[in-house]
């Protein structure tokens, strides 16, 4: 058997299974449409905020707009502070995670998320001169943000038949390069402490996380993230197959590199978390991550992904 027949087999395979299970899921609500288009414009607003690196009047803009859009959609939106040592700076610094919530409370929960910070260094840029300036993220924290953006005008207008938990992570990105452990602050100070006394999440049990990043690139390729592939390959296959089941061909069910990502403080705290990630983004920490580097029909596709999780559990 070939290659090419192989892969075809187990899209096959995969569709088939998504299909049946989808056959069995309660409706609830009609599916609203996603809109790639308006994604990619969440993602010329955010870029029009200016950076969103730790501290920047632009990562505190973008804060009030997520909680501003919330608000009006009637969800709630609950900022949880928290102090970290600033690796590429030095000192303390001070982040925000943000949970907005939709559908009934309590009980099983779809947990979907994203990173709302950028680069404050744009290091891997190929003009030496240009190294120290922080990057737009159009791509990188922006493409994921604005998906989620959109879920929540979405979910406004048709209230979800399940719990949904939006968390948006900070100080994802401020990480010295070959020290994994100096990334993802927000997601690990969130995963410590979901569980604790007054916290929005407390309340509910997660079904998964689906996390969000490097989603709006042109030619979108996400394959199955290795790290999500071996801790929580029921969770990541369940996820693939529904996209292989929406005929979504960015989506590959083949296994990719291994990414430290804000999905792997919950995968060693046992919850299934899948990270849906193109990491061959050619502007990837450069000034080159601008929303030009974006498409609709990319986001459109995750969206459509998203939303489909989100409706029919």
């Amino acid at each position: 058997m070939s290659s090419r027949t192989k892969k075809r087999c187990r899209l096959f395979l995969l569709a088939a299974a998504a299909l049946a299970a989808a056959a069995t899921a309660p409706r609830g609500a009609d599916l609203p449409e996603f809109d790639g288009e308006r994604a990619l414009d969440l993602v010329r607003a955010q870029c029009d905020l200016g950076p969103r690196d730790p501290g920047s009047p632009g990562i505190v803009a973008l804060r009030d707009l997520i909680e501003q859009m919330a608000r009006r959609a009637g969800l709630s939106a609950v900022r949880l502070p928290f102090t970290a040592e600033d690796p590429l700076r030095g000192g303390q610094v001070e982040g925000w995670n943000l949970v907005v919530s939709a559908g009934p409370p309590g009980g099983q929960r779809l947990w979907l998320g994203a990173h709302y910070d950028t680069r404050p260094v744009a290091d891997m840029d190929p003009d030496p001169a240009r190294r120290a300036e922080p990057i737009l993220g159009a791509n990188d924290g922006g493409s994921g943000v604005a998906v989620l953006l959109h879920l929540i005008e979405l979910m406004g207008r048709t209230p979800p038949p399940q719990g949904v938990d939006l968390l948006f992570f900070d100080l994802e990105d401020s990480g010295r390069p070959s020290e994994p452990g100096t990334y993802c602050l927000g997601s690990r100070h969130l995963a410590r402490t979901w569980e604790d006394f007054g916290s929005p999440l407390a309340g509910g049990t997660p079904r998964g996380l689906v996390l969000l990043d490097m989603v709006g690139g042109r030619d979108l390729h996400i394959p199955m993230e290795r790290y999500s592939l071996a801790r929580a390959p029921a969770w990541t296959r369940a996820v693939f197959a529904r996209a292989a089941a929406l005929g979504l061909e960015a989506f590959d069910p083949r296994p990719g590199r291994a990414i430290v990502d804000d999905h792997l403080p919950f995968l060693e705290r046992g919850i299934p978390a899948v990270n849906l990630i193109d990491f061959d983004f050619a502007a990837w920490h450069t000034v080159g991550d601008t929303p030009e580097a974006c498409s609709a029909a990319s986001l459109g596709q995750v969206g459509r992904l998203v939303t489909d999780l989100v409706y029919r559990p």
